[in-house]
């Protein structure tokens, strides 16, 4: 990494750690070319969430998100306000507009 060089910021949104497997991986091999924050879900969600800001970042602040979250309501809303920041998502497996959806 060059000097003057700003790590990239990567928030990791997961339920019940469903990302920390990445999330090393990232530390292992990424060294200090990225700051990882992670947003954590770990309470019972129920079937429909109308409105998922109480489960979701109040401010998204990262160059990539990485979407580990299993309800897809919180997944699809999640990419919309990134959508809206200008921020990129990869939400692998998935099916979401404006996410990046790596096969698995």
């Amino acid at each position: 990494m060059e000097p003057d060089a700003k790590p990239q910021i990567i928030l990791v949104c997961q339920q019940n750690g469903s990302g920390e497997a990445k999330i090393a991986g990232i530390r292992r091999y990424g060294g200090d070319r990225f700051q990882i924050k992670t947003h954590d879900i770990d309470d019972p969600l129920p079937e429909l969430i109308d409105d998922t800001t109480a489960y979701l970042p109040a401010r998204l602040e990262a160059d990539l998100i990485l979407d580990f979250l299993k309800h897809p309501d919180l997944s699809t809303d999640l990419a919309r306000m990134a959508h809206d920041r200008g921020i990129p998502v990869v939400a692998s497996g998935k099916k979401i507009p404006d996410a990046l959806t790596p096969p698995t």
